[in-house]
């Protein structure tokens, strides 16, 4: 195999000329525009950038939790912007993992019930799911609360159920938007440690968007969003 082909192999998302607008009654509002970008194997990066740039917007066309206005998306050397939105839900679950500022965990479950939930989703057993989500939660230091419901530990603790979640199906990638934006320094700091932990570990993506420029450096790469443009820092 050539050093090009393990080059193209070690590509685990990639947008290419990626644009977006959105229209409201005759306004027409560009966000982003011919965004090419590569995330490999392992690699760590970061996104920053000013409020209202599109940050989130790249990771939701990334994600395909939104639809470019052109361009398109392959995970894995997959199309997915193409595919069927089942599809897209399939190549979701199989290879991508989602972290968010507020961490969009279910209330009404428990901390274990609430990491299995994409592996039940994906239809392996409960028992099965069940001894995976302990394991992973123990590594991210949760073991003592998995009969906690998610009212019932602080926030630093829930965006670690989170990560959790989002590592459970053993992704190629995980896209991070503003993860620790509502913890206080200490317990963002924590929560960026595990991260990096974990991406030494499990060899596991990660493209995170924060405004904290600290934490962005200790990644492997930085990019910023500016005037609807993706260039490195």
């Amino acid at each position: 195999m050539s050093s090009s082909d393990n080059k193209k192999e070690s590509i685990v998302l990639e947008g290419i000329n990626l644009s977006k607008t959105f229209i409201d009654g005759k306004i027409y509002v560009e966000v982003l525009r011919d965004i090419n970008i590569k995330i490999n194997h392992g690699e760590m990066v970061a996104v920053i950038g000013a409020s209202g740039e599109g940050k989130s917007t790249l990771l939701h066309l990334l994600g395909a939790l939104d639809v470019p206005s052109s361009g398109q998306v392959t995970i894995c050397g997959q199309n997915i912007t193409n595919s069927t939105p089942l599809q897209q839900g399939q190549l979701r679950n199989k290879y991508l993992g989602f972290i968010y500022q507020f961490h969009h965990l279910l209330p009404e479950f428990e901390v274990l019930e609430n990491v299995c939930m994409p592996l039940l989703i994906r239809g392996m057993s409960p028992k099965l799911a069940q001894k995976k989500a302990e394991t992973l939660l123990e590594k991210v230091g949760l073991a003592a609360r998995i009969k906690h419901r998610i009212g019932e530990i602080s926030g630093g603790e829930r965006q670690r159920v989170a990560i959790a979640r989002a590592l459970i199906t053993d992704p190629v990638c995980v896209l991070a938007d503003e993860p620790t934006g509502n913890l206080d320094h200490v317990t963002a700091a924590n929560v960026y440690e595990l991260i990096m932990q974990l991406n030494r570990e499990l060899g596991i993506a990660f493209l995170i968007v924060t405004h904290d420029l600290t934490l962005a450096s200790r990644m492997h790469r930085q990019l910023a969003l500016k005037s609807s443009q993706l260039v490195p820092m």
